[in-house]
């Protein structure tokens, strides 16, 4: 089994996983609703929304879209967590993600992680990044 996360849009999803990508790397696949099948029921303002986006990073995938009945990125009490391998890569994952965004918790070192930190990103999706202590 896997679960991955699905993000609803309020018409920004392009720009937000264009973004990921540019952050995580990994290989995006965007499709809009008008280069669908169904493009001629989608209402016109609708036409160059994205229907349906995928981010393949490694073993992990983000999918998401622009959902016509979102009228705000309401992203409240879910956090995407990432598990880096090194405080670098975290640094600079974490500083890409707060540019016009909101930390909730700056990136620092902790007891349990040498590194751990909590934003909202300017979409409003929320991130946790943690980078877990060297095995004793």
């Amino acid at each position: 089994m896997r679960i991955n996360p699905y993000l609803n849009f309020a018409g920004q999803c392009r720009e937000a996983f264009t973004l990921y990508q540019s952050v995580f790397g990994g290989e995006l696949g965007m499709t809009a609703h008008k280069d669908t099948p169904s493009a001629q029921h989608v209402p016109a303002d609708m036409q160059d929304k994205i229907m349906h986006a995928i981010l393949r990073i490694g073993d992990a995938v983000i999918m998401g879209s622009d959902a016509p009945m979102a009228t705000a990125n309401d992203f409240a009490g879910t956090y995407i967590a990432v598990h880096l391998t090194t405080p670098e890569e975290a640094d600079r994952a974490f500083a890409a993600l707060k540019d016009g965004g909101t930390v909730e918790m700056d990136l620092a070192e902790t007891f349990w992680a040498r590194r751990f930190g909590m934003l909202r990103d300017r979409f409003g999706v929320k991130w946790m990044f943690n980078v877990d202590q060297p095995a004793p």
